[in-house]
């Protein structure tokens, strides 16, 4: 409230839009808006049993900006691993190419490169907050990607590439 989203009710407008609000509310409007955008969009791209491989235009971007499916997990995987504390690993469209970054806390690479420490429009996304594997993983973070490859959703995105690749 009294903010220039107020009604605003897509958070990743909100997200890319953080310079518009006050100082004052800003880090609390970072961290709610991006907590529900990165949340959406994790529970968004897994499903039970997994999805096949990449396929079609998105298959050939990985291809083209990583060399392989293999090279590209590897490099996510090791974005997610080694972000210290709590945070995201991404894989984002920037300029029609493919990359991959981590994030902390509750921020995402629609905020910018000046808040986030790199940007693009997230297609996929992985929690590595301690809350989203320690149950069953304890501090085996790698074991945690390693099993959520299983419940990825290429086809969600796929389709999430198709919008923005």
């Amino acid at each position: 409230k009294g903010t220039p989203f107020e009604n605003e009710a897509d958070p990743a407008a909100i997200c890319k839009g953080l310079e518009r609000i006050d100082a004052s509310v800003r880090t609390a409007v970072r961290n709610n808006a991006g907590g529900h955008f990165n949340h959406s969009l994790f529970w968004k791209v897994m499903t039970p049993g997994g999805a096949k491989a990449p396929s079609g235009d998105l298959a050939g971007a990985i291809d083209r900006d990583f060399g392989s499916l293999d090279a590209f997990k590897t490099a996510f995987a090791n974005a997610a691993a080694t972000r210290f504390g709590s945070g995201w690993a991404w894989l984002v469209v920037n300029d029609g190419k493919l990359a991959v970054c981590s994030t902390p806390n509750q921020d995402n690479p629609l905020m910018g490169a000046a808040i986030a420490g790199c940007e693009g429009t997230p297609i996929l996304g992985i929690d590595v907050w301690e809350h989203a594997y320690y149950l069953h993983y304890q501090n085996r973070r790698p074991d945690y990607v390693g099993a959520w490859w299983n419940v990825v959703n290429w086809d969600v995105v796929h389709e999430s590439f198709g919008s923005h690749g």
